[in-house]
């Protein structure tokens, strides 16, 4: 399952504005809005988001988070995504920024997009 999409965008406001205006017939509004080292990101959803759109130069690059069950599976994902020729983009580890449970791994696919597993320990 799929747990959060990011698009690096160059324009923040003109995109913001558009994905407000396109989704409000789909009930996806804006739940949050963020500004993390001075990057500018909003997150859509009706009560989660999971559409995320990043002020970032680097456009191009797409972040798709997967959610796992466990640590292991988050520990197994990245393993085999190295031993399959991605690139390690960001270790197995917990990322209390984001929230204290928050166990993630980042790799960089062949085409340089950020594939990540996540598992939300809310224990």
């Amino acid at each position: 399952m799929i747990d959060h999409v990011t698009l690096r965008v160059s324009d923040f406001e003109r995109s913001t504005s558009f994905y407000d205006r396109a989704f409000a017939p789909l009930a996806l509004r804006r739940l949050f809005d963020d500004s993390d080292g001075g990057v500018r990101a909003t997150g859509y959803d009706d009560h989660r988001p999971w559409f995320w759109v990043r002020e970032d130069d680097r456009r191009g690059n797409v972040h798709v988070a997967i959610r796992a069950g466990n640590r292991e599976a988050v520990d197994a994902f990245y393993s085999e995504a190295l031993s399959a020729g991605g690139r390690d983009n960001g270790a197995p580890g917990l990322r209390p920024h984001y929230h204290s449970g928050y166990y993630g791994a980042f790799v960089l696919d062949p085409d340089g997009h950020n594939i990540e597993a996540v598992f939300h320990d809310r224990s």
